[in-house]
């Protein structure tokens, strides 16, 4: 195989990268974006020559106008899209919001309406299924201190 036709079967996924925070009872943040219909996390898309972690922060530092510690990975999601090709997103622990800090929070209203804490267990009525589980996975693996990998939203232990 010559280097073109090997390079033409290479993946170049899009990369998201996002954040979960929580308050202080352990509800997790959802922002309501001004241009969809649905909740989101904090994030967003990876910019060329940055890292998952730098896209994280950006983002967090735009949506939300505060730069809190970005933590570990939670979760890593290999979830294409019919309509956006192959994306890999990433979910970092956030952590706990203390009231101050939410205090400085500056939403971006050009994209942000408003933001506010719900139960990981109501996260499913609030946003798209994939994004759902993912965002599900992503607390869990926190809870239980690991990273989880999966694939549209689901944990994927082993190859089979």
């Amino acid at each position: 195989m010559s280097d073109n036709e090997h390079e033409a079967k290479m993946a170049r996924p899009r990369m998201a990268s996002g954040a979960l925070f929580f308050d202080d009872q352990g509800r997790v943040m959802m922002l309501e974006p001004t241009y969809k219909d649905y909740r989101e996390i904090p994030g967003g898309y990876v910019e060329t020559g940055e890292s998952p972690l730098q896209a994280c922060v950006r983002e967090v530092r735009e949506e939300l106008g505060i730069t809190p510690e970005i933590g570990c990975l939670l979760a890593m999601d290999w979830a294409p899209s019919p309509t956006e090709g192959d994306k890999v997103l990433y979910i970092f622990d956030g952590g706990t919001l203390s009231p101050e800090l939410q205090g400085k929070i500056q939403l971006q209203t050009a994209e942000i309406g408003a933001y506010d804490f719900h139960p990981v267990s109501a996260v499913a009525d609030l946003t798209i299924p994939r994004l759902a589980r993912r965002i599900q996975a992503a607390a869990e693996a926190r809870a239980e201190r690991r990273m989880v990998y999966l694939e549209h939203g689901k944990e994927v232990e082993h190859a089979s």
